[in-house]
């Protein structure tokens, strides 16, 4: 089963963007290699859904963050490469013999490119081989068992190769003879082509592993432990957003007697921004990614639905506020159907006047409260909803973002703390910024 994250989710959490620079993706594409860049892409798109597969990788991850390697390949004779390899070639020697006699006539009669785009290739792949040649005597060993152990044994055994040997008395600038890029091109392109595009296939592995490394060892990251699905229960030490350099951190803990957060606070205490690090935790942590906690194990969930930055819909007719509705009853669905799902709600039906916000919002968080196997997260300013609820679910964790006075000004701790705010510094915040006293002074 594929892990759910529509487009409202993967939007709200601004998990995707390769040109986006404050993404999620953007923090961890680091990558070299155009295929490191598509499998990075893979991965964010395809989270994963079975708790051995998501600790197999985070595994593979944690090696590579722990001994600091560097990616050890040149971009440009990656693509080279990629590019030679990719030509057709004749497999009977003598025939490759006569082939490349053909280009390179043809390249001093009539200046054609083909004979120096192969010797490009080649020397491209010569230059590929002899950097993973000093590499894999670098890499620390794998032991059998260890999930990367195939990958770096199957690459040990290419460059191990004896066929490939001669290639430790080759410069990069010593020209090749003709017989030796008949040779060559046939070596690479004919007898040993299986080997040569697995090859790729594991530079673009290790150009993804390296980068996301590299990226949770200077941001501080650690990595998830993943539980099967009846384990029900996500528990996180010190989370915090991966994308914000001083961000502060809070513990989280749900469990199938407690899965519902009930979340209130002022604006700007910082409950978006909260429920967004939760989302992209959990989201990070099905993909096996590192992510910005101490320590967090987690259940496997089906998927995760968001409803934090819902926009109206002028072209179908609908307001905002029928447009939450809409998407309220799409995750109602989802739910309905026995999903193991994260849902995250920020401030419900706001779109509505006071009064039916309050009725809607109680009601439906009632109404999911019920569900156990899911995991809740929703928000609002109408804190009188949180008082009844107390009355009415004994599964609902209540807490909120604190706004301290110093004087007039208010001033945000960012550290969730339990019970529901008392906190209304709206008006407040509105004298201090001098909106009255300017429509005084217009006359308005």
């Amino acid at each position: 089963m594929s892990f759910i994250a529509d487009k409202q989710t993967l939007d709200d959490l601004n998990m995707l963007g390769k040109f986006k620079s404050n993404s999620i993706y953007s923090l961890f594409n680091k990558v070299h290699t155009t295929g490191g860049s598509a499998l990075l892409e893979q991965m964010f798109c395809n989270p994963l859904t079975d708790a051995d597969q998501i600790n197999a990788r985070s595994c593979i991850f944690a090696y590579f963050q722990h001994y600091a390697l560097t990616f050890p390949f040149k971009g440009e004779q990656i693509i080279a490469m990629e590019v030679y390899l990719r030509e057709a070639v004749e497999r009977n020697l003598l025939f490759a013999y006569a082939g490349t006699l053909k280009k390179q006539l043809l390249a001093a009669l009539i200046k054609n490119e083909d004979y120096e785009q192969l010797l490009e290739g080649i020397q491209a792949t010569i230059a590929v081989l002899k950097a993973g040649k000093l590499f894999i005597n670098t890499l620390p060993e794998v032991h059998d068992g260890h999930p990367y152990f195939k990958e770096w044994k199957s690459f040990r055994t290419i460059l191990k190769d004896s066929r490939l040997a001669g290639l430790s008395y080759e410069t990069e600038h010593r020209q090749l003879s003709f017989r030796e890029v008949v040779e060559y091109d046939h070596l690479f392109r004919a007898t040993l082509k299986q080997e040569m595009n697995t090859l790729l296939d594991v530079i673009y592995d290790l150009d993804v592993y390296i980068a996301v490394a590299a990226v949770g060892r200077t941001k501080g990251l650690s990595y998830a432990r993943a539980h099967p699905k009846d384990a029900d229960m996500m528990v996180a030490t010190d989370l915090r957003h991966p994308g914000l350099d001083k961000a502060v951190s809070n513990p989280v803990t749900l469990h199938q007697e407690s899965n519902v957060l009930f979340l209130t606070g002022a604006n700007m205490a910082g409950k978006s921004t909260f429920m967004k690090t939760f989302g992209i935790s959990m989201y990070l942590a099905h993909m096996g990614f590192p992510i910005a906690a101490t320590e967090m194990t987690f259940s496997v969930k089906d998927g995760i639905y968001s409803s934090i930055n819902v926009p109206d819909n002028l072209n179908m007719g609908y307001s905002h506020f029928y447009a939450e509705v809409l998407r309220v009853k799409k995750i109602a669905e989802e739910v309905s159907e026995l999903k193991d799902l994260v849902v995250i709600f920020d401030e419900l039906f706001k779109g509505t006047n006071v009064k039916d916000a309050y009725d809607a919002t109680l009601a439906v968080t009632q109404a999911f409260a019920e569900n156990r196997n899911c995991f809740f997260i929703i928000s609002t300013h109408i804190v009188e909803v949180g008082e009844a609820l107390m009355e009415k679910c004994g599964n609902i964790q209540f807490v909120y973002l604190p706004t301290v006075m110093e004087g007039n000004i208010p001033r945000y701790t960012y550290k969730l703390q339990k019970g529901i705010t008392t906190d209304r510094q709206g008006m407040m915040i509105i004298e201090n910024e001098g909106i009255l006293e300017i429509l005084k002074a217009s006359g308005v």
